[in-house]
């Protein structure tokens, strides 16, 4: 079996499946309106789409959603919705190793968790996060700790996402933090503030802000690789200047641009090989080579292609 790319399409309300090597969708799963964010569970067996139900995190006059779709991989079906109610917005996603489900209410700053989210229909806890308007969550590998990143409050939170108990502590990294990564050691927090065209190093013992140094124009999301010869690697997408950077993470140093055609928006990195898939409001995704750091093939997609995930072939 040749590899997947799974991709949600936030305007076409769709989540699809793409063939990497013949370059041309196998299925699309139509969804309820403006799917956005996803998280694929630890057995790779199902994938989660919140439904945001806005087109974006600043549409006006609307509620928004207040489900999740479970997709089924393995059969490329939607199996059942999953209800947040009475959270709206669901966007950051994410799922740990022990198989439980975390879903960010946008609308509401409250985290929510399914811990067998294959028998719930409902979650079973909420979480406040801590800030205002939170855009994304990131979990630690333990999935013990939680950063909310916030784009109102303008703040980025650690809070313990299965213990509301734990008082979430705050810093400012700058205007508008969105993007965010995680260090492969996980003792830094690396921040892109759109506001101000800023990435900022967070110590996230201390919840202090260490290096800051500027960026291209509205940076927004920042993804973690590693280099060949061991060094974490930050890739920005940058919307305001039709680029991607490459900064050495230890440094905090731009080492490589790449224009790009049109506005990216997401990307996703091969399991094994040095490729990054990025989409692009063109209504692409094109592949990009990590060590090159030139493009080696697009494919087209239907309206506004989001976040991606690459299911390696021959599982």
């Amino acid at each position: 079996m040749n590899d997947i790319l799974l991709l949600v399409q936030k305007c076409a309300h769709t989540f699809s499946f793409y063939d990497l090597e013949t370059k041309t969708a196998l299925k699309h799963i139509v969804l309820p309106a403006f799917p956005h964010e996803f998280t694929v569970a630890a057995s790779g067996r199902h994938a989660y789409v919140g439904i945001f139900g806005i087109e974006t995190a600043w549409t006006r006059g609307e509620q928004g959603d207040h489900r999740i779709a479970e997709i089924d991989l393995g059969e490329r079906r939607l199996t059942r919705m999953l209800d947040l109610w009475p959270y709206f917005r669901p966007h950051g996603m994410a799922s740990d190793s022990e198989g439980r489900l975390y879903a960010m209410s946008e609308a509401n700053d409250m985290l929510l968790i399914f811990d067998r989210p294959r028998e719930q229909d409902v979650p079973n806890m909420a979480v406040p996060s801590g800030g205002v308007k939170t855009h994304l969550v990131t979990l630690t590998r333990d999935a013990n700790s939680a950063y909310g990143i916030h784009l109102l409050s303008n703040t980025v939170t650690r809070f313990h996402p299965r213990d509301a108990t734990v008082t979430p502590r705050s810093v400012m990294p700058g205007p508008r933090p969105e993007g965010n990564a995680l260090s492969s050691d996980e003792r830094t927090l690396y921040v892109a503030n759109r506001g101000d065209d800023t990435l900022v190093a967070i110590d996230t013992e201390t919840m202090t802000c260490g290096r800051r140094v500027k960026t291209r124009s509205d940076p927004n999301r920042i993804y973690r690789t590693t280099a060949q010869d061991g060094r974490d690697l930050l890739l920005l997408t940058n919307s305001g200047d039709r680029s991607v950077s490459v900064f050495d993470a230890t440094q905090l140093e731009e080492i490589e641009r790449i224009a790009l055609p049109a506005n990216p928006t997401a990307l996703s990195f091969h399991p094994s090989r040095r490729a990054a898939y990025i989409s692009f409001q063109d209504d692409h995704v094109r592949e990009l080579d990590l060590t090159s750091w030139r493009f080696i093939g697009e494919m087209p997609t239907l309206r506004e292609p989001d976040a991606s995930y690459v299911l390696a072939g021959n599982r």
